[in-house]
């Protein structure tokens, strides 16, 4: 009997990898993807999966990634098959007039908006074909383009209510994507409902309209959007304020969700259980927050030193002379290529910074507060054979979807 109990008791799911070691991953890939004009993106990607999955195990044994970053380039190249017609429609939009283009782009935007559902299913199939746990192979079935397609209704009533069905497009999606989902020959089941989450949404639906309304009205009131800009740089305070509000009880949501769907999913006997903390999800935006705010306060004051090197004669006066500073820009390559830098660089400090403390940060708190119950039913489960798909993942990685 106590080996039983023994054997029935909670696995509790651990991850081993460090900022640290994200941070060299990232530095070195951005070093690489510089020579290569960002082409090395695609190893960089590989490289974090990499990454993430090894330092996770379960019951002792680690997550394995098999996806290489050759099968991620090809998809890509098959994904301009589709940007190519794109580019030429937002080419062709551009001449002509204005009620045409801009009906134009909305007609554009909506299919991106279906083309993004196809591509993060895509892309999920891709992720769970190449994950392994104990030499087994992950798959997900389905179809997705009847996902993007259901998706995409569900966006048309959430604009119609005005958001007020969240609860239940969340759950239908959770499901059809968790009851297409497989670990060798054994299927995932998810058994999640939307009313378990009524409660929370609701709250922090009324929390968002009510302080949102108060604040853009408050500011308003104190002149934050008027042409000419703020007539008095305090009147943004309150616009600012009410956002962190609803940006955290939005968290509160988040991490109420999370909770109870995640603790839904089973696979038999084998069940997820996770809790996620509000206040540990706060915490990693706050600190996502504070480590971009150095960082460009950093790079600010680097580029102000650099341009004052090359364009000091713009600087000289009283105030910023900013006719001179455009014509150094023009008549300089150092300053021109010093402006470009500087730009990269933050794009670069942003996307590291929401690596290390979005990315990893979710990924640990995720993986420290999972446990897995009757782990030992899992070792009856049979392998199956590996999906070969690779163009869903380059549609994925050519629209920016899909987590890690």
């Amino acid at each position: 009997m106590v080996l039983e109990s023994e054997q029935e008791r909670p696995v509790q799911v651990v991850f081993t990898g460090t900022r640290r070691e994200m941070a060299g991953i990232l530095l070195r890939g951005y070093a690489l993807m510089l020579p290569t004009i960002g082409l090395y993106r695609f190893w960089v990607t590989s490289w974090k999966r990499r990454f993430y999955w090894s330092n996770t195990e379960i019951d002792g044994d680690p997550l394995d990634y098999t996806g290489h970053a050759m099968q991620l380039l090809i998809g890509f190249m098959l994904a301009l098959i589709v940007f190519v017609p794109i580019y030429a429609v937002f080419f062709y939009l551009s001449t002509q007039s204005g009620e045409v283009a801009v009906t134009g782009y909305g007609i554009v935007a909506v299919v991106l908006w279906f083309l993004t559902g196809y591509a993060g299913y895509r892309a999920r199939d891709f992720r769970l074909s190449r994950t392994l746990w104990r030499g087994i192979r992950f798959d997900q079935a389905g179809n997705a383009f009847g996902y993007a397609f259901r998706r995409f209704g569900w966006t048309i009533l959430m604009l119609l209510t005005l958001g007020i069905v969240y609860p239940w497009m969340s759950s239908n999606l959770w499901r059809y994507r968790w009851n297409n989902t497989w670990y060798g020959d054994r299927q995932f089941n998810f058994t999640g409902r939307a009313r378990a989450l009524l409660g929370p949404y609701y709250l922090a639906y009324g929390v968002v309209v009510v302080v949102g309304s108060v604040g853009v009205l408050t500011s308003a009131g104190m002149g934050a959007f008027t042409p000419g800009g703020p007539s008095d740089p305090l009147s943004v305070i309150p616009g600012l304020v009410a956002a962190l509000i609803c940006g955290a009880f939005v968290l509160i949501y988040q991490s109420r969700e999370m909770t109870r769907f995640w603790s839904q999913v089973h696979l038999g006997t084998a069940n997820l259980a996770v809790t996620i903390r509000a206040r540990s999800l706060i915490g990693q935006y706050l600190l996502f927050g504070l480590a971009l705010f150095v960082a460009y306060v950093v790079l600010a004051i680097g580029g102000v030193v650099v341009l004052f090197t090359l364009a000091n004669d713009a600087f000289a006066g009283e105030q910023f002379d900013m006719a001179l500073f455009m014509s150094h820009l023009q008549g300089s390559a150092g300053v021109l290529i010093a402006v470009v830098v500087g730009y990269l660089l933050i794009l670069a400090a942003f996307s590291f910074m929401h690596e290390l403390f979005i990315g990893v940060g979710f990924w640990k708190l995720v993986a420290r507060n999972a446990t897995i119950g009757d782990v030992a039913s899992l070792r009856s489960v049979r392998a199956r054979g590996e999906d070969k798909t690779l163009a869903g993942e380059g549609l994925a990685d050519a629209l920016n979807v899909g987590a890690y």
